[in-house]
């Protein structure tokens, strides 16, 4: 190898090449390396561009259960680009007649709860007894930097696995009452994706997640032991609205905990109005680490689910959940439409201004910007 080795480049040529010297130059492989002469790189696969899908192909592939297309379609709905907006409103009309037909479940309760674990082994029972079950997880949005973690399909490594399976983590994106802006477009596009049952879990931030209740037909509220009394339990206004209490984590050294909390649901409730006539919303227990008490749960839903259907509760509920979507699609046309509005673009920064220094009252910066638009209309 001595013979191979050859001296450094800074050596002066008066000095004699037998010279050893701590460091020398060793022959590289033939034809250099990359970026110096004589190097060859392999050729690479050239990349394929993502192809462009038409309105046909968006339907087409989500009735055919494709998971790739479907998520490229909530993508695309949940898009905020102009030039998007008329393609997803097309595929969403395009869709609308095979959609209806899922269960739908929300899912809610505070941090902690464990609301994904036990969506996760819930889900995985229902899997196992042949139903489709897609989930629409919403992640909270940083009121600072506008980002999301979108990391509840980390607490579904199993679910996210199973082939009958299709979950969706979205951001909140400032959007209040623990859902999404698009979440019931979202929930169309899996309906018509030809999925049984869709869970949408909320946001999990406090008590006023009640917007999922216009979503979906049975409204689950997780509950976990040690957080407050049965007035605290009282004061919760989304505990009027849930038609099953799940009280989780009962396993281990909690189970007394568990059912001590059960029976304080038990004579919590007896207390608040129900939110379905007829409906005595019962209290339940369960283990995501167990199974335990999961398909009792589902038994109860189903149960739900028939008399609901039998009362007519379930159609109007339907009809109402429409209404409502309507609402509020008018409320955001109507909101975007005042902040694109010339005469309103032209005055907003003044008014803010005028506002932030204290010379021109929030009222009536308000009621002269919305009198603008007022007169704009009339004339």
């Amino acid at each position: 190898m001595a013979g191979c080795r050859k001296q450094p480049e800074w050596v002066p040529e008066h000095i004699d090449h037998h010279h050893t010297y701590a460091s020398e130059i060793m022959h590289g492989v033939e034809g250099g390396h990359d970026g110096l002469p004589g190097f060859r790189r392999a050729p690479h696969a050239k990349r394929s561009k993502r192809s462009i899908l038409t309105i046909d192909d968006y339907v087409q592939g989500i009735r055919n259960g494709d998971k790739t297309i479907l998520a490229r379609a909530i993508t695309l709905i949940e898009s905020n680009a102009e030039h998007h907006l008329d393609e997803a409103q097309a595929v969403l009309d395009a869709l609308m007649p095979f959609t209806g037909g899922a269960l739908r479940i929300g899912v809610t309760g505070s941090p902690g709860a464990g609301k994904s674990t036990f969506i996760e082994a819930f889900g995985n029972q229902l899997c196992d007894c042949g139903k489709k079950l897609a989930v629409l997880s919403i992640d909270p949005s940083s009121s600072v930097t506008g980002g999301s973690l979108l990391g509840d399909k980390t607490r579904m490594e199993t679910l996210c696995r199973r082939e009958e399976a299709f979950i969706r983590p979205s951001p909140s994106a400032g959007a209040l009452g623990g859902v999404a802006r698009k979440t019931r477009e979202t929930l169309l596009l899996c309906e018509a994706a030809g999925y049984d049952l869709i869970l949408i879990e909320t946001v999990g931030v406090g008590q006023s997640e009640v917007t999922v209740r216009s979503l979906v037909d049975i409204f689950l509220l997780v509950l976990l032991t040690g957080a407050g009394d049965d007035l605290q339990d009282m004061k919760k206004g989304v505990m009027e609205l849930a038609d099953i209490f799940l009280v989780n984590k009962a396993d281990g050294d909690n189970l007394p905990r568990a059912r001590a909390k059960r029976a304080d649901l038990l004579l919590a409730t007896a207390y608040i109005r129900p939110a379905t006539e007829g409906w005595k919303p019962p209290s339940m227990m369960c283990s995501s680490l167990t199974r335990s008490g999961l398909p009792e749960l589902w038994e109860m839903m189903e149960k739900f689910e028939t008399f609901t259907r039998q009362t007519g509760v379930f159609a109007t509920r339907r009809r109402l959940q429409n209404i409502s979507w309507f609402h509020n699609l008018l409320d955001e046309i109507i909101r975007k439409r005042f902040y694109q509005d010339p005469r309103v673009k032209g005055r907003m920064t003044d008014v803010e201004q005028a506002v932030a220094n204290g010379t021109l009252n929030p009222t009536q910066a308000s009621r002269m910007l919305s009198g603008l638009v007022e007169k704009k209309s009339c004339s």
